[in-house]
């Protein structure tokens, strides 16, 4: 009977991430097993900075932004030796199972962990809802809410001073956060990666705004198309309207998580939790339609994760 297991956060920090740890670790006391923190994640797995968790290690956690495991990327890790180094450290503790919070970096750890015997559960936790096999990953809302509040702030500027704004948003490869951000502050474009907007039809239609007397316009740029300070030299070279940047960068990873990102990792921790109990490894939690649902990680990360192509449509639609 499994009496033993850890967690650890992986890669790029979001908010919730502590709510998960939360869950993770009150549930497992819950059900009388032992649980350890993991710090500074696969690093710190393979170093054995492992520690025990009670109660009081998670109180007052759950509104705080971050992770109290703290994060690291490990080249090391992604070597065959890094990872016996890594089960070696857990073994000589005792550790049975090993619960993964991060993104697809931090799911592949786990995959290979796995597959040398060592069962892990892995939870999407990463601002980017970059990750197949779940509509949302722990921290996705949180940023996405971010956003909106400062774009809502940077178009009364732009409506003061009547200029076109471009902000470069987050998301890596992904354009999840451009396009929540941009139908929900009815920006003027979206410019995504999974969908081609050639830089013609941008200034097309800025040209027809200004024709019909429109005195600024709000586009909203994914990082993973293109630089914003780049993006709005060449607008404003090719339109000459007087045109800003602003790179919203790092503050979109920071924050209280919302309440929907706080109870969303509280389910999905539990449910990481219960699969290890049922003797279940190699497999991502995640929630499809509200449910909460168990994937395999090897299929997850063999699928590319896609957008809702009806939201794109809409949000070009509503900024006709």
């Amino acid at each position: 009977m499994l009496k033993k297991i850890g967690v650890l956060t992986s890669g790029g920090d979001a908010p919730g991430m502590n709510a998960a740890i939360r869950a993770v670790v009150r549930t497992a006391i819950f059900n009388d097993l032992e649980v350890y923190g993991v710090y500074n994640g696969f690093e710190g797995l393979m170093e054995g900075n492992i520690k025990p968790m009670v109660l009081g290690s998670v109180g007052d956690i759950i509104q705080r932004g971050g992770t109290i495991l703290y994060s690291a990327r490990s080249d090391e890790f992604k070597t065959d030796a890094g990872q016996e180094k890594a089960i070696k450290q857990m073994r000589k503790i005792g550790l049975e199972g090993l619960i993964v919070i991060g993104g697809d970096g931090s799911f592949r750890g786990a995959e290979k962990l796995t597959q040398k015997g060592f069962p892990c559960i892995g939870v999407p936790g990463t601002i980017d809802n970059d990750i197949a096999g779940t509509d949302y990953t722990i921290g996705f809302d949180t940023a996405l809410n971010t956003i909106v509040n400062a774009v809502d702030k940077i178009r009364d500027t732009a409506t003061s001073h009547e200029r076109t704004y471009v902000i470069e948003v987050m998301g890596r490869g992904a354009g999840d956060l451009a396009l929540w951000a941009g139908l929900a502050n009815g920006a003027e474009t979206v410019i995504i990666p999974e969908q081609h907007e050639t830089f013609e039809s941008v200034v097309a239609k800025l040209k027809r705004g200004q024709e019909r007397g429109k005195k600024h316009s709000i586009i909203i740029l994914a990082e993973g198309v293109d630089s914003g300070v780049t993006y709005g030299k060449r607008i404003e070279e090719e339109t000459k309207m007087d045109t800003r940047v602003t790179v919203l960068g790092h503050i979109q990873r920071g924050g209280s998580p919302s309440g929907y990102d706080r109870v969303l990792a509280s389910r999905l921790g539990a449910k990481a939790v219960d699969l290890l109990m049922d003797g279940i490894g190699g497999r991502m939690v995640g929630v499809e339609n509200n449910i909460v649902v168990d994937r395999d990680i090897n299929e997850v990360l063999s699928t590319k994760h896609t957008i809702n192509m009806n939201m794109y449509k809409l949000a070009n639609q509503l900024s006709i």
